[in-house]
């Protein structure tokens, strides 16, 4: 937190020394992406909140879990081994696995940072993604600005730990199918997310559509289907992203791999 308000107090203190830019700080940025994430952030953790609820957490218990974890499947896994007392290893293990997909997301976003980023704010934003804040930085235009994750990080990470909460106060009062649709607002942000890129690039477009085809063969395919929906996700990712990176590089104007069209003497170290 202390971090955070650091980062946030550098950047009015740049937008004060540069007040003819007359743009939002990189961190009001994220805040102000993050809060629709949040709002579907909110109706998945109630549900969730639920699940808790019935394994024994209490309403902080709740909170601060979902704070420091922020990931659905994740969570979903270890209320349900709660439930069922199963050993701390298991727990932890069940969550690596679970949760590898974000080694590659935090690997992928290590090219959005300026050459001069320090180390420290690499592995604090490394600590800041899920799928959701991803997908916006990784769409964030020239050098990715790590405060900007962070705003999107605290807004949404919020949300998410106050939903669960509320889930776990409200118990089962409110009926599963309703907070189900709610969770629908996620998927209509992804596709805001990826839509806009790709009728700009049309290797994007490519790719896109190549992931979906293949994420719907490995959910049919024999053997492959039983697998964890975690691994086939990273499965997908290496392949594909490999694969277009190979075909289509990204290039910058000198010629070396980079955001598309920046210039390096950018610095992108808000």
């Amino acid at each position: 937190m202390i971090t955070l308000q650091s980062d946030m107090k550098s950047d009015i203190k740049r937008s004060k020394e540069n007040p003819a830019t007359n743009r939002p700080s990189p961190f009001v940025c994220g805040v102000r992406d993050g809060i629709p994430i949040g709002l579907g952030y909110f109706a998945v953790a109630f549900s969730l909140g639920i699940i808790a609820r019935k394994a024994g957490l209490t309403a902080v218990e709740g909170f601060i879990g979902s704070l420091l974890t922020r990931a659905s499947a994740g969570e979903y896994g270890v209320y349900t081994q709660i439930a069922t007392e199963a050993a701390f290893a298991e727990v932890a293990l069940m969550c690596i696995v679970t949760n590898l997909r974000y080694l590659l997301m935090g690997a992928s976003l290590t090219q959005k940072f300026h050459p001069d980023t320090p180390q420290w704010k690499r592995v604090l934003l490394a600590c800041c993604i899920t799928d959701e804040v991803y997908g916006i930085s990784i769409a964030y235009r020239g050098w990715l600005a790590p405060s900007y994750t962070y705003g999107a990080m605290l807004i949404s990470g919020l949300m998410w730990a106050s939903g669960t909460a509320s889930g776990i106060i409200a118990g089962s009062t409110l009926p599963v199918n309703i907070v189900s649709a709610l969770s629908v607002a996620l998927y209509g942000m992804f596709l805001a997310i990826i839509v806009p890129p790709a009728k700009r690039d049309r290797a994007l477009l490519i790719a896109v559509i190549v992931s979906f085809l293949a994420s719907w063969l490995l959910q049919i395919t024999p053997v492959i289907r039983e697998m964890d929906a975690g691994m086939r996700t990273i499965i997908l990712t290496v392949v594909i992203s490999a694969a277009a990176a190979w075909i289509r590089p990204v290039r910058t104007e000198k010629g070396a791999f980079g955001p598309k069209g920046l210039n390096y003497t950018d610095n992108g170290k808000a």
